[in-house]
């Protein structure tokens, strides 16, 4: 039976560039659309940036205001905690908004000294930037949807224990 082979298997092939030819065949029409996509793309990772710093600002203050008791409500011993966990969450949103931010301004930095050098290096570095975003949305995507019947248990638990 080993010795059948998969009718319904994937083919193994590598992917190998051919000796002599050319690595660099952007097209004019290719260079104009990253040449209009760089500034974007490096601006949408400074406001990532701030966004991230922005988050991280607000963990930390909630932790310290909360925790400290100095908060204007009374939210007792336990607001106190809820409050701390709250910043975490904060800090932790920091955290992961920081990284999509680093990929996409890089991407969008070496987009442009690759315009500005046309070397492949920069190209190759662009592409590894762009990989970089896209393989850490896809895990975060992964993530999320495998906490979402953790979060619909507990909505459903906090419902019942509510109600009665």
């Amino acid at each position: 039976m080993s010795d059948t082979v998969n009718p319904w298997q994937s083919p193994n092939t590598e992917v190998v560039a051919e000796e002599g030819a050319p690595r660099d065949v952007l097209t004019p029409v290719m260079i104009r659309y990253l040449k209009d996509a760089s500034p974007w793309l490096r601006f949408i990772g400074i406001i990532g940036y701030i966004g991230a710093a922005i988050l991280v600002v607000i963990g930390l203050f909630s932790s310290i205001v909360l925790i400290s008791g100095l908060s204007v409500l009374d939210t007792g011993l336990f607001g106190g905690f809820l409050g701390a966990f709250i910043g975490v969450l904060y800090l932790a949103g920091g955290v992961i908004a920081f990284f999509p931010a680093r990929f996409t301004y890089r991407f969008g930095g070496k987009i442009r000294d690759y315009l500005l050098s046309s070397g492949t290096g920069d190209l190759e570095e662009a592409l590894r930037y762009n990989r970089a975003l896209w393989k850490f949305s896809g895990i975060l995507l992964i993530v999320y949807l495998a906490l979402i019947p953790l979060w619909i248990g507990g909505s459903l638990v906090a419902l019942f224990s509510s109600l009665f």
